[in-house]
């Protein structure tokens, strides 16, 4: 593995913890605390993304080798890794948490590839560190194949994300509850590589706002827009750096929900540490898939009363912890109306970006707002789609399929659950195609130059929850246990392909069968999870 070679810039320019014992404490006036990973029994390789290993430029015989499986499953480091835990605070479920940091994810270092680029390598599940509180730094094989899955589902799909490399085996279990109702189990442990430009989050920021660090927060937003936003680099006054960089996060973030909002993910537990600096889906812990159109659904029982973190109020949540973000910033900008500006600006961009999305997934040729309009016509589709308990996925998958000039629900009905449902809107829905098919005859556009847009942009293939937490993703565990890793292989190969169609995998399109409706790990998960 000579292709990875490490300029650590994060362990290199900022303060680290300077007590080096490995016990769970306070860690004040640090970035990062240096902390080894645990070695475990058995490494075993799994399952890896050839596209990653590409960017770093690792070879298949590189990521199939012993030592691969040996370094990224915790029991050894290449020459230049230096391993660290981030310090970071953050704000859960709306209420100030304190200090959180990385509990059970140690980055290894920061590879620099062929072409300059910058990648984080960090591994999650690599044993406690001193910010674990009373867990035990470990991950199970359930939640780390779900975190791969999604990391590469995602990237395909084209929506912004941290990267997998490598899902590896440790051939030890892990105890968990899943759903926090007193019935915990041992299940297979595993350790997953992720990769990004970077893994800093709001929460960074955050934690030393809270203790009134304004030297240390000064010291990190500057590092961070020297290191991950070059591009503004330039900018010779601080202040005005400072808040462009705060602008870029809040232009950066609002474009990755309204993705979020087009391809129906559901990140489950949008709390500011959950949050990426860079824009990026992070942290894959209880996310799930809109599988039925409906606004209110969340995949986490933790949330399932206040359902605060539910697929529609994803752009707003994001928007309070931008805001959450901004407060922990002040200290060091020192002005207001920059921040305010920045953060009203975020709810254009969203709106622009996903109207945008929506204008290319209805195949319209251009926006027309307003209720009489474009925005009302969505606005009626949404209330039909909940109430007909329609898939999303496959509803917008086929929207092309339908003949705008003489439209009917035959080549939507996969996409229906319940009969009695389709019954009671069927005749609203007619109406809506119609409205519909008139917009797209009106902009004149060839037709078949619309189907092959919406199809760019509406995914026939997503990780859906009952794939990857159930029925494919059980058979890959057990397969990856014995050594068999096609289930898996196949499973991916789908995912790297979500918007073509492709003969002989149309299971893996589906709609959600009736026993995943309510099912543990297929329709809910805890945070743990």
């Amino acid at each position: 593995m000579r292709a990875l070679r490490f300029d650590n810039r994060f362990v290199r320019e900022l303060p680290a913890d300077p007590e080096a014992e490995n016990h769970v404490r306070p860690v004040h006036g640090a970035c990062y605390s240096r902390v080894m990973p645990t070695p475990v029994r058995a490494p075993r390789l799994l399952a890896w993304s050839r596209e990653v290993a590409h960017i770093l430029g690792l070879e298949e015989a590189d990521v199939r080798s012993a030592e691969f499986a040996r370094v990224f499953g915790g029991n050894g480091l290449l020459p230049g890794m230096e391993p660290y835990a981030a310090c970071y605070g953050g704000h859960q479920f709306g209420n100030w948490a304190g200090q959180l940091g990385d509990g059970r994810a140690i980055t290894l270092g920061e590879s620099i590839n062929a072409r300059g680029e910058r990648w984080e390598l960090q591994l999650k599940g690599a044993g406690p560190t001193p910010y674990s509180r009373f867990a035990d730094g470990r991950a199970v094989l359930r939640s780390s194949l779900r975190e791969f899955l999604c990391s590469e589902a995602m990237h395909h799909l084209g929506v912004p994300t941290t990267r997998a490399l490598s899902l590896v085996g440790t051939g030890e279990t892990v105890v968990r509850d899943m759903l926090y109702d007193g019935n915990p189990r041992p299940e297979p442990g595993a350790v997953v590589c992720r990769v990004a430009p970077s893994f800093i989050r709001f929460g960074n920021f955050e934690i030393f706002a809270s203790r009134g660090e304004e030297a240390l927060l000064e010291r990190l937003i500057d590092f961070t827009i020297a290191r991950d936003f070059p591009e503004l680099a330039a900018e010779p006054d601080a202040a005005a750096r400072r808040i462009r960089w705060f602008d870029e996060v809040c232009r950066r973030t609002a474009v990755l929900v309204a993705h979020w909002m087009r391809v129906g993910f559901v990140h489950g537990v949008m709390n500011t540490d959950n949050m990426s600096i860079l824009g990026l889906t992070i942290d894959y812990g209880p996310y799930g898939w809109v599988d039925d159109f409906d606004p209110d659904w969340t995949p986490n029982t933790t949330d399932a009363g206040g359902r605060r973190y539910r697929f529609g109020n994803q752009p707003f949540i994001a928007h309070w912890n931008l805001w959450q973000l901004a407060n922990a910033i002040y200290p060091v900008v020192r002005e207001v109306e920059p921040l305010e500006r920045a953060l009203a600006a975020y709810a254009d961009v969203h709106d622009s970006s996903y109207r945008e999305m929506m204008r290319a997934k209805l195949g319209l040729a251009e926006w027309r707002g307003g209720e009489e309009g474009d925005d009302g016509l969505l606005e009626r589709l949404h209330r039909l789609l909940a109430a007909g308990e329609v898939d999303m996925s496959l509803f917008f998958r086929r929207l092309a399929d339908v003949d705008p000039a003489a439209p009917t629900l035959e080549p939507l009905a996969e996409a229906f659950y319940d009969p009695t449902r389709r019954a009671a809107v069927e005749a609203e829905l007619l109406a809506w195609l119609r409205a519909h098919g008139a917009r797209v005859l009106g902009d004149g556009r060839l037709a078949a130059a619309r189907r092959a847009e919406m199809n760019r942009v509406n995914p026939l293939y997503v990780p859906r929850n009952y794939l990857t937490d159930a029925a494919l993703a059980q058979q890959a565990i057990d397969a990856a246990e014995g050594g068999d890793m096609s289930e898996l292989e196949a499973l991916l190969e789908v995912l790297r392909r979500p918007y073509d169609e492709q003969p002989g995998r149309e299971r893996f399109a589906a709609r959600r069968p009736d026993w995943a409706r309510d099912r543990p790990g297929c329709s809910m998960l805890s945070c743990s999870s």
